[in-house]
């Protein structure tokens, strides 16, 4: 008789693991030399609603001034559609208009992006890899703009100089 209760509590606790959420995909930044796993900022269900938040998430890596960022991303991101936003500073200092990388689609899944500033002086300040969603919405422009439904941010220490 006191198998059946550890019995029930066995399955049940094994039908609460199974219904369980599974894990957020990672992104790998990668650059001279030193590597950072970031976890999603923001990370939605398909419609990109039902979010789940944390801004701790981001990772922060040192890139000195001019060198790429490899970018590594999972199936579940490299299967759907994707790209990479980044903001920049030129040789004098000055602020750049974010750049964004192109659109990566499922129809060629995209497993790695190496990200190359314009020029060999530019410092990068900051990289998002975001993953869309099956929503849309129009902008003011009446421009067809896609919703993330993950964000990974990576924030770029530049007092690194090698």
């Amino acid at each position: 008789m006191r198998r059946v209760p550890t019995v029930l509590a066995s399955t049940a606790l094994l039908l609460a693991a199974g219904c369980s959420a599974p894990p957020s995909p990672e992104v790998t930044f990668y650059s001279s030399g030193r590597t950072v796993n970031v976890q999603p900022t923001q990370y939605c269900d398909l419609e990109s609603e039902n979010c789940a938040i944390d801004t701790r998430a981001a990772g922060v890596l040192r890139v000195p001034p001019g060198k790429p960022v490899q970018i590594s991303v999972g199936g579940t991101i490299a299967k759907s559609a994707w790209s990479v936003k980044f903001t920049y500073r030129d040789a004098r200092g000055e602020q750049q208009e974010p750049l964004r990388s192109k659109l990566f689609t499922n129809a060629e899944p995209q497993y790695a992006y190496t990200l190359e500033l314009p020029n060999a002086d530019d410092q990068l300040e900051s990289v998002e890899v975001q993953q869309f969603g099956k929503r849309v919405q129009i902008d003011e422009t009446g421009q067809i703009q896609f919703v993330a439904r993950g964000t990974w941010v990576l924030s770029v220490d530049d007092r690194a100089k090698s």
